[in-house]
């Protein structure tokens, strides 16, 4: 009797891009897909402006640094909003205002997920930790 053993590719393919920031960056659409792993304090991410041709564009960010250590602010383009929730805190869905994840109850591995849905609304589509709109 023979045995057949049959292997695959799809773990590989399923796989999305890591990409580890050290410093602020403006995400271009071109990141699309792309997760954004944060160990730095202090770091800005500017998310592109949301036009007709990136809409259903998405990205995730990650805090990878210590406990307490890092505050990451996601910053959407002035003509765009971040709407949604994470742990029961909601985005305040206002044009050009910032989302936190807030430096004191920071965690390793608190994370975000951003859609770009409509024209100004990037939306929350998962997400964990503290996070919170500037005020």
């Amino acid at each position: 009797m023979s045995t057949t053993t049959t292997t695959s590719n799809d773990v590989l393919r399923a796989r999305s891009k890591q990409e580890t920031l050290t410093t602020t960056q403006d995400i271009s659409n071109n990141d699309a897909g792309v997760e954004f792993n944060i160990a730095t304090d202090a770091k800005v991410m500017t998310l592109p402006l949301i036009t007709t041709s990136n809409i259903g564009a998405e990205f995730t960010f990650r805090n990878i640094g210590a406990d307490g250590n890092n505050i990451i602010t996601l910053s959407p383009n002035a003509a765009d909003a971040i709407n949604g929730t994470v742990a029961a805190v909601q985005a305040s869905g206002v044009v050009n205002k910032d989302w936190i994840n807030t430096k004191a109850t920071a965690t390793t591995g608190d994370w975000v997920t951003l859609k770009a849905v409509e024209l100004t609304g990037w939306y929350i589509t998962g997400g964990d930790g503290v996070w919170a709109s500037e005020a």
